[in-house]
């Protein structure tokens, strides 16, 4: 599989090392200094794209990838308020894409486990709901995508929870995400239900980026050859 890699700071590294022990070939590698690279015709060298760059190009990038006819996976975050807008794109293009807030798998097992233990907690409103999050201070987002993956996940289970805010709160609708950024630190996230009784607490810590970059690879294999619209759940099976 060709890859172009659209993106190439420390996770575009870690994705190209995977790829590369997996037997794929990167054909482009777009970063700061190289932007003019980033064309139709550059794009179309690659059977597929891995995009992690930035909030403000992410959604260019993507529609870049549409005009080109070759599927995109996804992995930047902060930029979901245009996620119609691409979702739109890619079925008038008839093309590829997958978006993940994070392509761990643990973590996406993490994201499961969440939603059941929601489902279990939803009957039990003694219990305060809160999230943590800690990322290393490169970290360009807050709250993280899979913070907010997380919050999403309890608030579908737990309807009296109908906002997320990005700070500790005492407001019985709102789900508070505490952010710290912290190095060295790969990734962090808690759920936590307290009450006067006890506390339930569950916890993924990434020890380093391997995880998120084989999830990646693993994603573009997935959507190889393939048209629509994808996610984690359907790479993995769930």
């Amino acid at each position: 599989m060709k890859i172009a890699l659209l993106g190439y700071g420390k996770m575009g590294k870690a994705i190209e090392q995977i790829a590369q022990e997996k037997g794929h070939e990167v054909v482009l590698r777009i970063h700061d200094q190289n932007l003019e690279e980033l064309t139709v015709a550059n794009l179309k060298k690659a059977d597929v794209a891995i995009e992690f760059t930035s909030p403000q190009s992410a959604v260019s990038d993507i529609l870049l990838c549409f005009e080109a006819g070759i599927p995109v996976v996804c992995g930047t975050t902060g930029w979901l308020a245009q996620m119609e807008k691409v979702h739109s794109a890619c079925k008038e293009k008839d093309g590829t894409f997958l978006y993940a807030s994070n392509f761990s798998i643990g973590v996406n097992i993490f994201f499961e486990l969440n939603q059941r233990l929601a489902q279990l907690m939803n009957p039990h409103p003694d219990y305060n709901i809160s999230l943590e999050e800690i990322h290393h201070t490169e970290k360009k987002d807050a709250p993280s995508g899979t913070a907010i993956t997380l919050a999403e996940g309890i608030m579908h289970a737990i309807p009296r929870k109908n906002k997320w805010v990005n700070h500790a709160t005492g407001v019985p609708e709102e789900l508070g995400i505490v952010s710290k950024r912290v190095d060295p630190a790969a990734g962090t996230h808690s759920v936590r239900y307290t009450s006067g009784i006890d506390d339930i607490e569950i916890t993924h810590t990434a020890h380093n980026r391997k995880g998120f970059a084989s999830g990646a690879v693993l994603a573009a294999e997935f959507i190889a050859g393939k048209k629509g619209i994808f996610s984690m759940k359907e790479v993995l099976g769930f």
